[in-house]
């Protein structure tokens, strides 16, 4: 075996700079998939990271039955009352791998500044659990900050945030009081003062005039009620999710309360879309780069078989059987292959490298702020795209070179 990949090796050089060019468009066709696959795990990583940390959304949220399918039109049916809350807490604190767990309550109503007066729309939150969940974000996020202003406090009821086409309209700067208003879950409608505290990043544009957040006392004020429309859990992040939902699921059906468990995954379609479309966009790259690749691996060896086809008709005179002939072609793409994947990997970590050392930023989707861009390193993939790589050359280099062992050995010594 040894002395078939030293006959490999020299074949391969006996044509330097053809061997070379077909090498240098593997190792490229492997740059070009693995930084794209690279920079597709940022993407899907940070997607994740923002939702579940950043936006404090956490890996696991319960509602009331009903109230993802029913609960837009006639919210109030569909609450969690304080009681079932407490019910919600006590089972969730019995888990070490729940860090957080924190209610939420969906608020909507009439903002003003005291002349004119706009929708908003928005969430009444925890401001401490908000913050818990985002100090167990990655360095990468907890670098982001998506507000201008001061964090709201769990103390301070009357401070809120609303987004910067919200405040523009209403022409509210920081540090100006505003009146909220709304129906409460009686039908009748409240009124509360609040003040403008922070200014917040729209993760969607068309929502960038109406977002808002609200301390979770001041969306209870407002509707006059102690209930909650969710509660949002964070969890350890070695937990299985699915599993976990599972075993929370039966033991809240045992202590009496129907509810809905959704996943972070299925509360945030953008995600899901997302990955869907780069995961498309990642199998045609793949297919286009590597059928580059094997178009080059092919003219490459079927170049190499007609200059040394009185070579193939000698060996086969000498007695070296068809599969021999064709075997030591397969060890030279082999050999091709491997050295590409090589040099592939070489660039790879060259273009990372690069990346990491000067730091480029750019505005993600859902995103207002500019961010770092990154490229992961990918270790399955690489061992994936490598695999791929020789398969195909040793495919490629096989075609001609069972052509040429094919042909009678008189026409192959003749061949000119």
């Amino acid at each position: 075996m040894l002395t078939w990949i030293k006959l490999a090796v020299r074949n391969l050089f006996r044509n330097a700079r053809r061997s070379l060019f077909t090498i240098l468009a593997i190792a490229l066709g492997f740059v070009a998939v693995n930084v794209l696959g690279g920079f597709m795990v940022y993407i899907f990583n940070n997607l994740q990271e923002n939702y579940i940390y950043g936006e404090a959304n956490g890996h696991l949220t319960i509602f009331k039955t009903g109230f993802l399918d029913k609960g837009k039109l006639d919210p109030t049916r569909y609450l969690l009352t304080a009681d079932q809350l407490r019910i919600v807490k006590g089972v969730t604190a019995r888990h070490p791998e729940v860090l957080v767990n924190t209610a939420q309550l969906g608020v909507s109503g009439l903002l003003s500044n005291g002349e004119v007066s706009t929708i908003f729309i928005g969430t009444g939150r925890v401001p401490s659990d908000v913050e818990k969940i985002r100090r167990y974000a990655n360095t990468t996020q907890k670098r982001i900050r998506q507000y201008d202003g001061q964090p709201l406090a769990d103390d301070d009821v009357n401070g809120i945030g609303v987004s910067h086409g919200l405040a523009k309209a209403l022409n509210l700067p920081l540090g100006a009081t505003a009146v909220a208003m709304s129906p409460t879950v009686s039908g009748q409608i409240n009124a509360l003062d609040a003040r403008l505290v922070q200014l917040i990043d729209s993760p969607v544009e068309v929502l960038d005039d109406k977002l808002t957040i609200v301390p979770l006392g001041f969306a209870q004020s407002l509707y006059d009620t102690h209930s909650v429309d969710r509660v949002t859990l964070l969890l350890d992040r070695d937990t299985d999710v699915e599993a976990f939902r599972t075993i929370l699921a039966q033991e809240l059906r045992q202590s009496g309360l129907d509810v809905d468990i959704r996943t972070w995954a299925e509360l945030s379609p953008f995600y899901t879309k997302t990955k869907k479309m780069f995961d498309v966009i990642f199998v045609v790259s793949f297919v286009i780069v590597f059928m580059i690749v094997v178009m080059s691996v092919v003219n490459t060896f079927t170049m190499a078989v007609m200059e040394r086809t009185r070579e193939i008709g000698t060996l086969r005179a000498l007695g070296v059987k068809r599969h021999r002939i064709v075997g030591l072609f397969s060890m030279e793409s082999v050999v091709l292959g491997g050295f590409g994947s090589l040099l592939g990997i070489a660039l790879t970590l060259l273009v990372v490298t690069s990346v990491s050392w000067l730091e480029p930023t750019w505005i993600p989707p859902q995103m207002a702020r500019r961010v770092p861009l990154q490229i992961y390193l990918v270790p399955p993939y690489w061992v994936f795209s490598t695999l791929m790589l020789m398969l195909l050359s040793t495919v490629a280099a096989i075609l001609p070179a069972r052509k040429a062992a094919r042909m009678p050995i008189p026409n192959a010594l003749g061949y000119a």
